[in-house]
């Protein structure tokens, strides 16, 4: 089976809206996700990459341009539930933590599902510990049991070297994907992932 490496930090709303979508292409294809949590801030200190709101905010039309696509990806896709964080930038250290605390529960999607929805449907702040917490209870989630784990040095170690590994291979952005080693960065990506899976299944 041809499996597509998620490289993910919940602080993209282009993870947000790759995460709605890949589903389609994974159930066309019959290839795997896996999911990779790293933090996003990590990899720009890594890389010396900078946001979007830095790297182009002097360029005239860039980012209002960038606002455009993003809009005509809504649309194309119905996301109809997405709505911009009236928080953001978000600090995403610890529901990325938390990510990889719900991996080692088993409880991974859920916790994805629910995250993806308090950071980019309901607009919550979810660097605050009160409202993550409150967020995965009202998710279903057992809150005590993943914010104990992400105090844990296992589980900050884990995010750092996800993040490493991640620059190692090559990624300076989110969200990446991986088919085999064919690397691919951003969301308008996704039919040359699609197309990528389908070139390896010929393999």
């Amino acid at each position: 089976m041809v499996t597509v490496d998620f490289i993910f930090d919940f602080g993209s709303p282009n993870a947000y809206y790759s995460y709605k979508v890949l589903p389609e292409i994974l159930q066309r294809t019959g290839a795997e996700m896996v999911i990779h949590p790293v933090l996003l801030g990590g990899i720009f200190k890594i890389t010396g990459n900078q946001p979007p709101m830095l790297a182009f905010g002097g360029v005239k039309g860039k980012l209002e341009y960038e606002m455009l696509e993003s809009k005509r990806f809504v649309e194309k896709h119905k996301l109809n539930d997405f709505r911009f964080n009236t928080h953001f930038p978000v600090n995403t250290v610890s529901i990325m933590r938390g990510l990889l605390a719900a991996q080692e529960l088993g409880c991974d999607t859920q916790y994805t599902d629910v995250v993806l929805s308090a950071m980019w449907e309901q607009s919550l702040k979810m660097d605050d510990p009160e409202v993550m917490a409150g967020a995965l209870k009202d998710g279903g989630i057992d809150a005590a049991a993943i914010m104990a784990l992400i105090q844990t040095d296992a589980i900050k170690e884990k995010l750092k070297a996800n993040t490493q590994a991640a620059a190692d291979r090559g990624v300076f952005g989110i969200p990446t994907f991986f088919v085999g080693e064919e690397m691919f960065f951003g969301k308008d990506r996704l039919g040359l992932v699609e197309e990528e899976i389908l070139k390896q299944q010929r393999l």
